[in-house]
């Protein structure tokens, strides 16, 4: 949590606070997406906010002690801010762009949503005309039709899917969301024959059938945001050139890149740990055509020399 997300989070507070005069600690907490605890730090720096001056009458008053006692927060002293802050041109041009990489997956009260929402910020912003469209790899609009009413019911389905090796398989997955990130769209799936989670591209399945199977209870799937590498500034692109026979490595590890060659695939990792890179390296053998930088091949190279000389010793 840092300082500039607790000052946008105060800024939207304090209009709120003054339409749900008496609100409860917990309730509010959740309306904010944060806990109690945090919530009650919040207060405490709200009561030290105010007009410029800084004496009692400048200040925005919060009862503490019925905080504290009864768990209902009483604000006053802050008419000025009755309104909750605005959108910056660029702010409101990100949530455009955004909420129109939403509709291509949305579906039923979500799709309403989504384009009431986004009506309202085109005609607000003037954005309908000046922004760039989203085009969103998110296959046919029927299958994610059925797989959203897949998640609805939480329903076992068999997929048609043909992947980066284009393999055909016919997994029976339990799915549970529907995602985009970097212009493509995914299906995250619990795999009750692998016992884990499985992401697929919506653009490579061909079909979705419903089993009538419940899915039972599989709980969330893992986090599909910006991978850790991508936050690391020591983290390194190297590529792989690799035999169509490991392209299955991009269903399972992040990728910057992937270009289809005449005879093989190139793909762009981030790698941090050149420990993981080498038992990447060693697992895919000889499927490994080439890779840049050279460099980092050598703990590998080093790793599969001093195994062979062992094995022949």
């Amino acid at each position: 949590m840092t300082s500039a997300d607790q000052v946008n989070r105060l800024l939207a507070l304090v209009p709120y606070l003054q339409t749900h005069p008496n609100a409860e600690l917990g309730a509010t907490a959740a309306v904010f997406g944060v806990t109690a605890e945090q919530l009650l730090d919040d207060l405490n720096v709200l009561w030290f906010c105010g007009l410029p001056g800084g004496m009692p009458g400048d200040l925005i008053e919060v009862d503490m002690d019925a905080v504290t006692e009864s768990g209902r927060i009483r604000l006053t002293n802050a008419d000025y801010l009755s309104r909750p802050m605005r959108f910056t041109p660029d702010e409101a041009m990100s949530l455009v762009v955004a909420l129109r990489a939403v509709r291509e997956l949305a579906g039923g009260n979500l799709a309403e949503g989504t384009e009431s929402a986004l009506a309202k910020l085109e005609r607000a912003t003037g954005a309908g005309t000046v922004t760039p469209m989203v085009a969103v790899a998110v296959g046919s609009k029927d299958i994610r039709q059925q797989l959203a009413a897949a998640v609805a019911a939480g329903e076992l389905v068999d997929l048609d899917y043909t992947g980066a090796g284009l393999a055909p398989s016919t997994p029976r997955v339990a799915p549970v969301r529907l995602i985009t990130r970097d212009g493509f769209g995914y299906l995250q799936a619990w795999s009750p024959e692998r016992a884990g989670w499985r992401t697929y591209r919506l653009d490579r399945i061909d079909a979705v059938r419903p089993t009538g199977q419940p899915a039972g209870e599989v709980g969330e799937p893992p986090a599909f945001g910006p991978g850790w590498l991508e936050q690391r500034a020591d983290a390194a692109q190297v590529t792989l050139r690799l035999a169509p026979a490991a392209a299955w490595i991009t269903e399972y590890y992040p990728t910057r890149a992937v270009r289809t060659l005449d005879a093989a695939i190139e793909v762009d990792l981030l790698v941090a740990d050149p420990a993981w890179l080498r038992s990447l390296l060693l697992r895919l053998g000889s499927d490994v055509l080439a890779v840049t930088p050279p460099a980092a091949a050598d703990a590998a190279r080093e790793a599969a020399t001093e195994a062979l000389a062992a094995y022949a010793g």
